[in-house]
């Protein structure tokens, strides 16, 4: 089919004409929708930050790579648990529209294995997970970790795992009865105070970066951004060199974007919060992010 910019259209008006309008959009109802691969017929499918989505295909999707690796809830934490089947469609569902890759550990430990939710059945509690090319899950109990927004996210199934015919990346998982779920920051984060200069300016790629600062805390901090400025600012992304206006303080630390996800705001519309940790951060960096961190929670009192 061969698409015409408007400006074409506007010198051929036979093409809006209501014969062929009223012709398109009966070939339209006559064309059947693409079976989805692998023999999946119902499954939901919602557009995510910088994924493309088409019917009956899978969004594009970064490499996954080490930085992507979630290490499993400690046995010594406290997770609270996830039962309501409702609850954990709406979970999982949360990790197939973000595109958050699922670390799988095969009889709880060994060698992780990296995949992503590919497919989630609209009706049976189904999941199809899409597995590197070559990667084969192991029979047996296996343990699957993802990041549902600040937090772990962790099941545990067993089973003699049967791949796809014909497409042996992809693999059905049922939905598990019980899910974790760990809050994995370790240090409590302040929102930054509405008057003052609290931001992070970095160069990527030779180009200057400014963003609003979104919190603070002593691990790390979250900057918040239009969407049209994330691109690059993916999971595992190496930031160095970053100036930090903390209100009086200034700090130049190195971070590592471990958090990324689309919000929307009243004020400003749809935004993406960027969640980084320091990186190898001085002791008097360090310093000064603990007094500025200890003046905005006064200032909050």
């Amino acid at each position: 089919m061969t698409f015409l910019p408007k400006n074409l259209r506007d010198h051929l008006p036979w093409l809006q004409s209501t014969t062929v309008q009223r012709a398109s959009a009966q070939r339209r109802l006559d064309t059947p929708p693409s079976p989805a691969s692998g023999g999946v017929t119902a499954y939901l499918r919602t557009e995510a930050a910088g994924d493309l989505v088409t019917a009956g295909m899978s969004p594009r999707r970064r490499r996954l790579g080490a930085a992507d690796i979630v290490d499993p809830i400690p046995l010594a934490s406290q997770p609270h648990e996830i039962t309501d089947a409702a609850d954990i469609r709406a979970a999982l569902q949360n990790l197939y529209d973000r595109g958050e890759p699922v670390t799988i550990y095969a009889n709880g430990a060994g060698t992780p294995i990296l995949a992503r939710i590919d497919a989630i059945d609209a009706t049976d509690p189904v999941i199809t997970l899409r597995l590197s090319d070559g990667v084969v899950l192991p029979e047996g109990p296996c343990t699957f970790v993802s990041r549902l927004d600040s937090a772990r996210f962790q099941f545990d199934l067993t089973a003699e795992w049967m791949p796809v015919p014909g497409t042996a990346s992809l693999v059905p998982i049922p939905f598990p009865e019980l899910c974790l779920v760990l809050n994995r920051r370790a240090a409590k984060r302040l929102e930054t105070p509405v008057v003052g200069n609290y931001t992070a300016s970095f160069v990527m790629f030779g180009t200057p970066y400014e963003m609003q600062l979104y919190d603070v805390a002593a691990g790390g901090i979250g900057m918040r951004c239009a969407p049209r400025d994330a691109p690059g600012l993916h999971i595992g992304r190496k930031l160095q060199r970053v100036r930090l206006e903390l209100g009086d303080a200034v700090v130049i630390c190195d971070l590592e974007v471990r958090l990324s996800r689309r919000f929307r705001s009243f004020l400003l519309g749809e935004q993406v919060q960027i969640g980084c940790r320091f990186v190898n951060l001085s002791p008097q960096m360090q310093a000064t992010v603990s007094q500025a961190i200890d003046k905005m929670a006064v200032g909050r009192r």
